[in-house]
């Protein structure tokens, strides 16, 4: 990757990362559809005002709609309200851990679906150097409860792991040529009016938030990690494809850890440093000769 995109890659880290202690903190006062409602409506209405300033062009055939209207089902509206369902009976470590799965998954879809998103040894290597670095990262002072806890939590993050990893592909795949900011938005959209619909189904009337603790919460996934981060998603599908976008999970436990070090005074012991180091070699590793595998399938 080059240095722009590997700032892209990095700050949708931090504004993911950040996002499973912000839906711990909005999930104390209202439900997770109600949560993932607002979330994506404050996301629509900041890529609404972005799109009116930068004017990209919009699909004109039907079916582009139909895609982008599954697009936001499975890479939005499922994952968000699945994790944030989770989180309910599982850490945010937990949710981290189990969401650091979808390289993985990319890895083997986006091989057998995309010419120029192959399987290299170099991928592997990274993909399970950062695996485990994750691992490390987020199973320090845990006992063994937090492993067999929460079972359906668990299920369902993984289920949006994968939910996850299959859209990358598929954007990747279904539309090369869409501008990003357009996938975003009508994604968003779609995905916002499919939650809105199924919410009072799950959790009854919506409530107001009253906190403002809540809505700064709101706020934030909202804002910036749904418009913001979206925008950065899928620039960076379009640019590295999807098993090297995907790693990105990895760097969520990472963002939790420097947080931790460095405005809670928390302790950097060597699962920390050792688990940093690996989730960093990982990515290095996964990125390494992507501008000769352009090349290679350039000439398939």
């Amino acid at each position: 990757m080059r240095a722009r995109e590997w700032g892209m890659f990095m700050l949708l880290g931090l504004l993911w990362g950040s996002s499973f202690l912000w839906i711990k903190v909005a999930l104390q006062e209202i439900g997770p559809f109600t949560l993932v409602a607002y979330r994506l409506l404050l996301g629509v209405l900041g890529m609404a005002l972005v799109v009116a300033w930068k004017r990209p062009a919009f699909p004109g055939h039907w079916q582009v709609w139909a895609q982008l209207a599954l697009l936001g089902l499975f890479n939005t509206a499922l994952p968000f309200v699945l994790i944030s369902w989770g989180e309910q009976s599982i850490d945010s470590a937990m949710a981290a851990i189990l969401n650091g799965t979808v390289p993985l998954f990319s890895l083997v879809l986006a091989h057998t679906f995309l010419k120029d998103d192959r399987i290299t040894s170099g991928k592997v290597m990274g993909l399970v150097s950062g695996f485990f670095g994750v691992v490390l990262l987020t199973t320090r002072d845990l006992g063994t409860e937090w492993f067999v806890g929460g079972l359906w939590g668990k299920v369902a993050v993984m289920v949006a792991a994968l939910s996850y990893a299959g859209s990358s592909v598929f954007a990747r795949r279904s539309f090369p040529r869409l501008s990003p900011l357009v996938q975003a938005l009508v994604s968003m959209a779609m995905a916002d009016a499919f939650v809105w619909g199924v919410a009072p189904w799950f959790e009854g009337p919506l409530l107001w938030p009253a906190s403002w603790l809540t809505w700064l919460a709101l706020a934030w996934l909202g804002l910036l990690g749904s418009c913001l981060a979206y925008i950065l998603y899928f620039s960076l599908l379009h640019a590295v494809g999807p098993s090297r976008t995907t790693m990105v999970t990895y760097v969520f436990p990472l963002v939790g850890v420097a947080l931790g070090v460095i405005f809670l005074q928390e302790r950097l012991d060597w699962r920390l440093a050792l688990g940093s180091l690996l989730v960093l070699a990982g990515i290095a590793m996964a990125n390494v000769g992507k501008r000769s595998e352009l090349v290679a399938a350039a000439a398939d």
